[in-house]
Order: C-alpha cells, then sequence, then structure tokens
C-alpha cells in the first residue's frame, strides 16, 4: 500500500494542535520532517510530536525524496512561492486558507498544478466537521423549505483581536495576511457558503478601515447565489465586547437553520420540529479534512476542496474588501 509521507513548512500555532498531530493519527500517512526558520522552535516541536525529522530550510522538504506531500501553513505571503516550488518537485500540497494573498497569486499556484503531477488541496477543513456536514444534510432533505436568504453576523472585540497591534501581529499586515482578520477568518465562512449553496450570480462589499492600521475594520458584503438564495454578511472587529457574535441564521420557507462557525451545535427550527444537535469536534478539527485528502492523495476519492474552490475564495474576499 502507497502511503502518504508529510512534510510541514510552517510548525506553528495552527500546526501545534489543530493540524499537525493529524498527520500521525491518520490511516496511511506518516508525519516524516516539519520545518520552521527559528531552529529552537521546530527542534522542540519535533521532538514534542514525536517527528524524525526537522529543518529551518523548506528546500530540505520540497526536495525530500521520501517526502510526497507537503502541508503549508505558514502566512499567506509564502504561500505563492513554496506552494510552485513543491507542485515544480512533483509533491502533494495541503494548503492552508487563504490561497494566497491576492487572486493573481492564486491563480498563479492554479496553472502550476496543470504541470504538475502533484495534487492539491485546500484546508478549508469546516466542511468535513459534524456540525457542517448536518448542516449540509439538512439543506439537503429540504428541512426548511427552499432557502431564501443567508444572514451571518461576525462581531468581534478590537481590544481583544488588536491587542497586540505590534509589528509581529502578521494578521494585521496587509503584505503578510492579505487583509486582516477579515482575511483570517472569512474565509471559513465563504467557503462554506459556497459549499452549501454553489456559484455566485453578483456580489458588492462595502468597508471601513481600521484608523491605525491598513486594514478592514468592518466589512459589509452581499452575495447572490445562481441558485437564487441571497446572502448578507457583517464583519466588525471593532464592537463592544458584550456585543461579541458568531452567527449563522440560513432561512427557508418553513423555518431556520441556525449554528455558530466556531461552535459545535446546529439548531433547526422548522414548521414541524424544533432541535438542536449537538456534536463533539475531534481533538484535532483538521483530522477529517486531513483524512479526505490522504484518500483523495492516494486515489481513493475526489477532491474534498479544490485549488480552483481556494482561488474562488480569495477573489470574492478581495471583491467584498474593495481591494
Amino acid at each position: 500500500m502507497i502511503e502518504i509521507n508529510w512534510g510541514i513548512i510552517g510548525c506553528g500555532d495552527v500546526a501545534e494542535v489543530k493540524s499537525g498531530p493529524a498527520f500521525q493519527k491518520v490511516e496511511n500517512s506518516n508525519l516524516l520532517m516539519v520545518m520552521r526558520r527559528n531552529e529552537a522552535k521546530v527542534k522542540d516541536f519535533a521532538q514534542r510530536h514525536g517527528v524524525p525529522l526537522w529543518t529551518t530550510i523548506a528546500d530540505d522538504i520540497i526536495h525530500d525524496p521520501n517526502i510526497n506531500a507537503v502541508y503549508i501553513a505558514t502566512p499567506p505571503s509564502s504561500h505563492l512561492t513554496y506552494t510552485i516550488q513543491a507542485l515544480k518537485a512533483n509533491k502533494n500540497v495541503y494548503l492552508e486558507k487563504p490561497m494566497a494573498l491576492n487572486p493573481n497569486e492564486a491563480n498563479q499556484i492554479c496553472e502550476a498544478l496543470v504541470n504538475s503531477t502533484g495534487k492539491l488541496t485546500m484546508a478549508h477543513y469546516r466542511r468535513k466537521l459534524p456540525a457542517f456536514l448536518k448542516v449540509k444534510e439538512l439543506l439537503e432533505i429540504n428541512a426548511i423549505g427552499n432557502v431564501l436568504h443567508v444572514g451571518l453576523q461576525v462581531l468581534q472585540s478590537k481590544n481583544e483581536l488588536f491587542a497586540s497591534d505590534k509589528k509581529e501581529n502578521w494578521r494585521i499586515q496587509p503584505e503578510i495576511s492579505g487583509g486582516g482578520y477579515f482575511y483570517d477568518l472569512a474565509p471559513h465562512h465563504i467557503d462554506l457558503m459556497l459549499h452549501f449553496f454553489g456559484e455566485i450570480d453578483q456580489m458588492h462589499g462595502f468597508t471601513k478601515q481600521s484608523n491605525n492600521s491598513h486594514v478592514e475594520e468592518m466589512v459589509n458584503g452581499i452575495l447572490s447565489f445562481k441558485n437564487g438564495v441571497q446572502f448578507q454578511g457583517i464583519w466588525n472587529f471593532n464592537v463592544s465586547k458584550v456585543n461579541q457574535k458568531d452567527q449563522c441564521i440560513i432561512y427557508g420557507t418553513n423555518g431556520c437553520i441556525k449554528f455558530s462557525f466556531f461552535g459545535s451545535k446546529v439548531h433547526l427550527i422548522s414548521k414541524t420540529e424544533e432541535r438542536v444537535f449537538e456534536f463533539n469536534n475531534p481533538k484535532h478539527v483538521q483530522e477529517p479534512m486531513i483524512e479526505a485528502t490522504v484518500n483523495f492523495f492516494l486515489g481513493n476519492n475526489k477532491n474534498p476542496c479544490s485549488a480552483e474552490e481556494g482561488l474562488l475564495v480569495i477573489d470574492i474576499l478581495e471583491r467584498l474588501s474593495s481591494r
């Protein structure tokens, strides 16, 4: 049996619990090497997680003949370089969101993929979490009738998010992150909307920038899907702590579905029933997506989230934020 042997480029906070250990837990998957520029931190990561090899040089992973898949978990500013290098080496790639800094870079990745024998999956892992699988199931069985519109509110306190308005906070540096906390959080939301409702017909966005940084403090996005579903999302990163909210409501002709993107409950309210579905997320939340990715790389199932879908998400982010 062919196995997927991984190298991780960028073993920081995301790889610590959300994803890293899952590469050793999934069947037919092994984690052979990790890379981070800080030698002390990458050595510590490898020792704590039982990874046999570590390095401070990405090329060591990209050109290792024993590694056939690379997880790129660096900030978005280096996604283009590392992904293209990996694809040129014909490695499979599991790429963190957002796909790149902008649609132009994402397009370059898609073009490189055409000329590579490697495959690429986007790490939009919420697609495989039980709560969102339930939402998709409820939509498919018309539990709330025909879907009419979706309302999303992501309201977060500036005092908490921007507590580290310093040089090292790469998420509020557009040249590294692409566009602040909107670019960090909204890919999860936008990807699931596309996963649930399909292609978009029109979109409009309105923004307000933060006074002390060049990133969006507030984004108001409107999407019209080809199937007639309307979406309005508000992302506000300057609300009072008492007003913080993470809520999505899908309205249909016979009821609604309520859920949180960072929660594990789904609330169904229809003409015939009111019910709350509760789920337990895996300890390593990306494990179900990594399992699906490994099976895709092995040729056992279709791509759980393609490069083209990643490109579409980054294109929507740019259009909504008027970049």
